[in-house]
């Protein structure tokens, strides 16, 4: 059976280890192929790729979006993402400026409430990756404010917490357009409660493509109860461990490939890529 994990991180964004050495870790797991869904970001890609020839493991070219929909905030994961196209790489150097942007004004609340942090601390816990809460979380684990990246997010950069601010999210409708005119495919990251048959449906008409199913924080009766949906709506299923790292906090006990993704699933997600790459080209 071939072992895939759609759904990884590197410390091109918010992980904990290189792009080369994901794919090593995934080979060492077992996996003949992963996406690479970095946040913002596709700088991964290519290293990843590269270590990937040699232990037989096939990197999917893919990105997590952060976008606007009607509930809030969703994560839309893009697969099959050329590296080198010029609107979308606009797009995503955007995302990221958006991103610093965000980090300063986390930093200034932080010197609010009295927590000395500075931007240069957090800037070099992403060390020219696209910077994101968990590298604040790590420049207060490392300046000892706190004891752990949990405790950070729980008393200051959480939801609700001082320190906490909202991302400025592009709308669902528009990043989705974004990635069909670059030749790629979506999904719907982690919906969890909200992968309603009325959700699913309207997500569809909004152009996406498909649904993150399977994920560490989806039961097995959850997980069935979406996968039987899309099969009802028209939409295809991803799965993927979102694996950051081993000390990251997320999802901790379910390792790179620790869920289980049925290559059928990856067969589809390629077809689709092959197909729509084709249409744009025509």
């Amino acid at each position: 059976m071939i072992r895939v994990d759609l759904h990884t991180h590197s410390t091109a964004s918010d992980g904990e280890v290189a792009p080369d050495q994901l794919v090593l870790r995934a080979a060492k797991a077992g996996l003949q192929a992963i996406a690479l869904t970095d946040h913002d970001t596709l700088e991964g890609v290519t290293k990843a790729r590269d270590a990937g020839v040699a232990v037989a493991v096939d990197v999917i070219s893919g990105c997590e979006f952060s976008v606007s929909v009607w509930w809030g905030e969703m994560h839309l994961l893009g697969y099959g993402l050329p590296i080198d196209d010029a609107e979308l790489s606009a797009f995503l150097s955007v995302q990221r400026q958006r991103r610093v942007t965000r980090a300063e004004t986390i930093v200034d609340l932080l010197n609010g409430v009295g927590v000395g942090l500075s931007l240069e601390d957090v800037m070099r816990q992403s060390d020219g990756a696209a910077v994101g809460r968990p590298h604040v979380a790590r420049a207060l684990v490392g300046a000892g404010f706190v004891p752990d990246v949990a405790t950070a997010f729980d008393r200051y950069i959480g939801r609700g917490c001082p320190a906490f601010v909202s991302k400025d999210l592009p709308p669902l409708r528009e990043v989705a357009a974004l990635v069909v005119r670059a030749g790629g495919v979506t999904s719907a990251a982690h919906l969890g409660r909200r992968g309603t048959r009325s959700t699913l449906a309207r997500l569809r008409d909004e152009g996406v493509d498909g649904v993150e199913a399977r994920h560490p924080s989806h039961d097995p009766i959850l997980a069935a109860k979406i996968e039987r949906i899309a099969g009802d709506v028209g939409l295809i299923l991803t799965g993927g461990s979102d694996w950051h790292g081993d000390h990251s906090g997320h999802h901790e006990g379910r390792g790179l490939g620790g869920v289980d993704v049925p290559g059928e699933w990856l067969e589809t997600l390629e077809q689709l890529v092959a197909t729509r790459t084709t249409e744009q080209r025509a």
